[in-house]
């Protein structure tokens, strides 16, 4: 049972920590002044109404005693003295039945007290609260007429009530105003905080970030950013220590290439001749992936633009385009284009026909890339995503590829905090689909 409650909870509360902030600062002062509003109409506003009304009553029951048994000049005169000293205005109506039309509000305590103190006084009566904003309007049956009463609304309506409820709610509202003031004051740090670790996530530049708030807030805040800079500089070490790795070994494999070219056995400096072009482009290809990664910085742009002008250097291919609406994103846009085109040229380097699709889901950009060629095994699509792995079996027949194509890309991809997975495509190949967040 409160396992289930407690889940419900969970459900309907906001998931921002500002709003939750929020309800815990406002409820107190709402339930604080509902509490008093209670109290306060209870003992006071509504006792004060019940005594205000039976002391009206007990007038007007005076009032028509002495009417009933008096002549008609003793009439006229009780009736000038009311109206004169108890601002009453009173006349008698000849041959004028009560009204049937119902205006007492249910709802409404001076309604209810008023009723309550005429039924026992009273046998026929009619009385209206709401066609006149200061006036009440009380006829009572008498003889062959009625005897009609207007008499002052603040006789049974105590003034204090408007000015109560305008000083119980207005502190109310300007509480709660100052706690959202300093509530979004609080938060902000750790909304900026949020930003930051997403846009670091995400693979892009942080230009300044500034601890602020609480102090345990900064310091969560300080931690996140001396972590950022170790991994900044980590991440920038070893790409250095490859790329000088790389940089390197050409010198060597410059000088391979020219003993081989002095070799008279041509058929074994071929064979040698060929394992050394590959290694040249393993090489230049992650230098030039490096590069990128390191120097390039983030922008917004359309990724159907990008899309399109990649498209257009394949001209005598067969790739067709289904781009749904533009949306902007911030990536890197070199290092994009680059995975894009991996997976084109895997795509046409194994298939004939290449179609590539796009759409928009609630928080990313999906790109999705099929091609018609022999596909990769279910079984083996984690492993290609895995540096210089190549499979033996069909897509091993093109002898260009150094097995970094899908790993260059799936890494582009992760770093802008994105993901891409292969599926069987529609086309009896592969297909790669490519997950970009806003």
């Amino acid at each position: 049972m409160f396992y289930g409650l407690n889940n419900f909870i969970k459900k309907i509360l906001p998931k921002r920590l500002f709003y939750r902030s929020l309800i815990i600062v406002a409820t107190p002062i709402i339930l604080l002044q509902i509490i008093i509003t209670v109290v306060f109409f209870d003992s006071l506003w509504i006792k004060a109404n019940k005594g205000m009304t039976r002391s009206l009553v007990s007038e007007v029951q005076t009032m028509f005693d002495v009417y009933k048994k008096g002549d008609v000049n003793e009439q006229e005169m009780i009736v000038n003295l009311y109206n004169k000293n108890f601002d009453f205005v009173v006349a008698f109506k000849e041959n004028e039945l009560l009204p049937t039309k119902k205006t007492e509000r249910w709802f409404s305590p001076i309604d209810r007290s008023l009723r309550r103190e005429l039924k026992p006084v009273f046998d026929s009566f009619w009385f209206d609260t709401t066609s006149y904003k200061e006036l009440v309007d009380l006829r009572i049956k008498y003889k062959n007429g009625a005897l009609q009463i207007f008499f002052p609304r603040n006789k049974i309506a105590p003034s204090s009530a408007r000015i109560f409820a305008l000083w119980i709610t207005l502190p109310g509202f300007f509480l709660i105003l100052i706690a959202l003031i300093f509530l979004k004051n609080q938060t902000r740090p750790l909304v900026n905080l949020a930003k930051a670790a997403e846009k670091f996530g995400k693979g892009e530049f942080i230009k300044e970030f500034r601890p602020s708030g609480a102090r345990e807030i900064r310091q969560a805040a300080y931690e996140f950013d001396r972590m950022r800079k170790r991994i900044t500089i980590h991440l920038n070490q070893r790409s250095e220590m490859l790329s000088g790795i790389s940089h390197d070994l050409r010198t060597p494999l410059t000088r391979l290439k020219l003993q081989l070219a002095l070799l008279k056995q041509q058929d074994i400096a071929k064979k040698m001749s060929d394992d050394i072009d590959e290694m040249e482009r393993m090489l230049n290809e992650y230098l030039d992936f490096a590069s990128e990664q390191k120097h390039e910085k983030t922008e917004m742009i359309n990724i159907n633009q990008i899309i399109k002008n990649i498209v257009k250097k394949y001209d005598d291919k067969k790739i067709n385009l289904k781009l749904e609406e533009d949306k902007k994103i911030n990536i890197r846009i070199n290092s994009i284009k680059r995975c894009l085109i991996n997976l084109i040229d895997n795509g046409l380097a194994y298939g004939k026909k290449v179609d590539i699709f796009t759409k928009k889901t609630m928080q990313s950009i999906v790109i999705i890339i099929d091609d018609d060629g022999p596909g990769i095994p279910e079984n083996e699509h984690q492993n290609v995503m895995k540096p210089f792995y190549r499979i033996d079996k069909s897509r091993s027949l093109n002898k260009s590829g150094v097995g970094l194509g899908l790993s260059i890309a799936n890494d582009i991809i992760r770093s802008h905090g994105g993901s891409i997975s292969l599926e069987k495509s529609p086309l009896n190949g592969l297909r790669a689909k490519v997950s970009l967040p806003f």
